[in-house]
């Protein structure tokens, strides 16, 4: 009888730390979706409220996108066939970056394969052991990832406070180096928005590089979802924007805005764009539909924040906390329900899924310890039907669990 790996010693300290998380009771198994990502569909055979996705505006199945991805199967293929620096940049690749180029108001963007690399690829790129990286506690991992292959040393500043951040640069300004401010647009866990405009401030004053994760603001804030910069007025004062194609945009990947040199630069030097294969054509144009409905529909980004406004009000009179004393609180369609303990988070957030309602666990290392929560999104699809449902279900298993009294 062969051997299989599970059972090989050499892996036995994974099998421990697997058993302690099943103790602490915040081990979980992959949810499986069996229908398309929508406001209500099916996991597991169950069906239930999709409180948990990143598909803010309903593009993941909108019938122009499913039309722009067969109709570029047909005509390119079904993939690339090579890396983008080799024979792999189609003509739709660059179609797609120059229309994200134009939406934010940028010389020039590249394409990554994920907002992941994009960050990771960016970071890790354009700085080295001699510079210094100022960094909000609560970036998201791809950004942490990436300012630690950068090899540059790093500060890291209280979420947004703006004067520990400038103290940070006060410490290396005389230093040798390049300095980079780097925050989240929006936060992915606690869902509030970045203080950009201070933080282009004092870039401006220090002469630092600004960068911005917009992942979760880019199709949410700004106008027609053009992001954070957007929203602050800042065009022009951020040298890096990253966004992704993977939440409002409903598809797959990561971008990166700048100037030309910058993109240029990337091109040559971002690892994750050399190493790895191009998008798949149906992506691409999947994408390059995507932003001509932000342009063309923005009564979808309307809807999704008329849902956003009346959750919240709605959380909070049920007497969830929803962040804002010891959290900070969400100000977008990510609106965390702040349980605390690990345990007991997941715990809710399998009886919620038994009721009918699919609301992820959050807990250690996502999350600090003593800081696990059910982290709920809106989309623009939800009906106020689906809400009160899931608002009821909500406070009924909250009740029933002693998360409410």
């Amino acid at each position: 009888m062969s051997t299989t790996l599970s059972q090989r010693p050499q892996l036995k300290h994974l099998t421990a730390i697997l058993d302690n998380l099943k103790q602490r009771g915040t081990h979980f198994k992959l949810r499986i979706l069996e229908d398309e990502q929508g406001p209500v569909c099916t996991y597991d055979g169950k069906k239930v409220i999709n409180l948990a996705s990143n598909n803010y505006l309903g593009l993941c199945n909108h019938p122009l996108l499913r039309e722009a991805a067969l109709e570029a199967t047909k005509t390119y293929g079904v993939g690339s066939g090579a890396v983008r620096t080799i024979a792999g940049t189609m003509k739709i690749h660059m179609d797609l970056e120059e229309k994200i180029a134009r939406f934010k108001n940028v010389e020039a963007c590249v394409v990554f394969q994920s907002g992941f690399t994009a960050n990771a690829g960016t970071v890790s790129s354009i700085l080295g052991k001699e510079d210094f990286i100022i960094s909000d506690e609560l970036n998201h991992a791809s950004i942490i990832d990436g300012a630690r292959l950068s090899r540059a040393k790093i500060k890291v500043f209280r979420h947004k406070d703006v004067a520990h951040a400038e103290e940070q640069l006060k410490e290396v300004a005389n230093e040798p180096g390049r300095k980079l401010i780097i925050t989240d647009g929006v936060f992915s866990m606690d869902g509030d928005i970045g203080p950009v405009d201070k933080l282009c401030d004092l870039a401006d004053k220090y002469g630092a590089i600004m960068m911005v994760d917009d992942a979760h603001a880019s199709g949410v804030l700004g106008r027609n979802g053009r992001g954070s910069i957007d929203h602050f007025g800042c065009h022009g004062r951020v040298d890096i924007q990253v966004g992704t194609l993977s939440k409002a945009i409903g598809a797959l990947g990561g971008y990166v805005c700048g100037s030309r040199d910058l993109i240029d630069y990337l091109y040559h030097r971002a690892r994750p764009f050399l190493f790895s294969t191009s998008h798949p054509p149906s992506v691409a144009a999947t994408c390059i539909a995507a932003f001509d409905l932000l342009e063309n529909e923005p009564e979808r980004i309307d809807r999704l924040w008329s849902n956003t406004r009346y959750f919240k009000e709605q959380l909070g009179r049920i007497g969830f906390d929803i962040g804002g004393v010891t959290t900070p609180a969400s100000e977008t369609p990510i609106t965390p329900i702040i349980i605390g303990d690990g345990k007991k988070t997941m715990d809710f957030s399998k009886a919620l899924f038994d009721a009918g309602v699919m609301a992820t666990g959050i807990a250690f290392p996502t999350v600090p310890e003593g800081k696990a929560r059910i982290r709920t999104i809106m989309t623009s699809e939800h009906t106020k039907d689906q809400l009160d449902q899931a608002l009821d279900t909500l406070e009924k298993t909250a009740k029933k669990l002693g998360i409410l009294s």
